[in-house]
């Protein structure tokens, strides 16, 4: 009987490996499929434990060129010189596998370098498109720079000359054939089963852990014989209960701190709140939990902080990566300030919350109707007015406010019909069958 060898495939990352989770599931559902996999990567933070401990997966990273002096063109030529050396050794250096899936964006020098490499040892090429990275350069380039101009010639060159391609939504797979001739399979980003509802003693577990740091999320455990509680649940003999006299509401959010999330509407509807607080006395006081890291987060800080607000605290902690699901599924309700430089992928953080049951508030913009339907598993926004509006409105009299608790409820209805379909069904169907040929 004739052994077939084993398949492998090589995962392309020109970011954070930490900080892709898609990218991580990519790489856990073909290990999980038999693949020997290497992620080539850059590891700024830690991946998930489960790539970490898995035989089948090993992780090749990639180091950073810092610079901070010179021309921003010049600065920009000698990281993509840099980043086409060092992706150049670690592919040839690792050897030949049978399959690259690179994540675009970046796209230079991402996918020329990944092309040559798969022309020259016969690597089946696929591309998994987030994003265009000519469409993220826009931001902060004049429309008519030159960069631009080239970014999208590779991006649109490169990207034709891929065996297979994967896209996130069905918006971005008919631009892609639209525009460039390219055809692609829509593979959604679906929640890993980490992500899911938790139960009132997970709950009040979890408070009393991350109300060691912040005790904003405990009570008041002066008498004992109440039983322990946080400013949300109270223990009751063996079991726990929500506390109906709750002090808090808490609402989250993740962000990468960048341009493409305008954190000041947040600000702006926290302002509200603060105000409205004062005027109606029928709010909670409200814990607003921020997670991620990103270049403008000091100075967001620096600018809470400078707000003094008194009924309105916000807190931006670092959680583990065991602690994050958690910490979603705890909250009342998420909020994506996510715009989309392209308005043609989806944001997965909301994707997060609907693993978790938490309905979300998120920006509105072209293709967020795939995901969010407004006023069934979640609202969508456009300014801070209606932010505000709807954040206010989902904690008023809270938590005995009936007619928001049915709405709560019918949401959260609608998100168990989402959490049927998990990543690892999803890619089965979906995915697959790109490495089996």
């Amino acid at each position: 009987m004739v052994e077939h060898a084993r398949k492998s495939a090589k995962v392309v990352v020109l970011g954070d490996i930490g900080r892709s989770p898609r990218m991580q599931y990519h790489a856990l559902s073909l290990a999980n499929s038999g693949l020997k996999v290497n992620i080539i990567a850059y590891v700024d933070s830690e991946p998930l434990a489960e790539i970490l401990e898995n035989h089948n997966i090993s992780i090749t990273k990639l180091k950073p060129l810092v610079l901070e002096r010179g021309p921003k063109l010049l600065q920009y030529a000698l990281k993509a010189l840099w980043q086409s050396i060092s992706l150049l050794i670690a592919l040839f250096f690792t050897g030949k596998y049978d399959y690259l899936l690179c994540q675009n964006p970046p796209a230079v020098p991402t996918l020329p370098v990944c092309r040559f490499y798969c022309l020259v040892t016969r690597t089946k090429f696929i591309i998994d498109w987030h994003n265009y990275a000519f469409s993220i350069m826009a931001m902060s380039l004049p429309s008519k720079h030159p960069l631009l101009r080239i970014s999208e010639y590779i991006e649109r060159y490169f990207g034709q000359s891929s065996d297979n391609n994967l896209c996130v939504t069905y918006a971005m797979k008919a631009d892609l054939l639209e525009n460039w001739n390219l055809t692609a399979t829509v593979l959604y980003d679906r929640p890993p089963k980490i992500f899911h509802p938790i139960t009132l003693e997970e709950k009040h577990e979890f408070l009393m852990k991350i109300g060691q740091h912040y005790p904003q999320f405990l009570g008041d455990n002066s008498n004992k014989s109440d039983g322990i509680t946080t400013a949300v649940t109270r223990s009751v003999g063996n079991g726990v209960e929500l506390r109906a006299d709750r002090q808090i509401g808490i609402l989250f959010s993740s962000t990468s701190w960048t341009p493409d999330e305008d954190f000041g509407i947040l600000m702006a509807a926290l302002q509200v709140y603060e105000t409205t607080y004062n005027l109606t006395k029928k709010l909670p006081k409200l814990v607003c939990v921020i997670t991620g890291k990103g270049p403008m987060k000091q100075h967001y800080i620096e600018v809470l902080e400078a707000k003094r607000w008194q009924h309105v605290t916000v807190v931006t902690p670092w959680l583990e990566a065991v602690d994050y699901p958690t910490m979603v599924a705890s909250a009342d309700l998420g909020v994506c300030l996510h715009t989309s430089s392209s308005g043609l992928d989806l944001p997965m953080k909301v994707v997060d919350m609907f693993g978790a049951g938490l309905p979300v508030c998120a920006y509105d913009y072209n293709c967020l109707n795939e995901l969010v339907e407004n006023g069934k598993n979640g609202y969508t926004f456009k300014n801070s007015d209606e932010l505000s509006k709807l954040i206010v409105t989902w904690f008023e009299d809270f938590p005995n406010n009936d007619k928001q608790n049915r709405i709560a409820e019918s949401m959260k209805s609608k998100l168990n019909e989402f959490q049927k379909s998990r990543w690892e069904d999803n890619w089965n169907l979906r995915a697959k069958k790109f490495f089996e040929s």
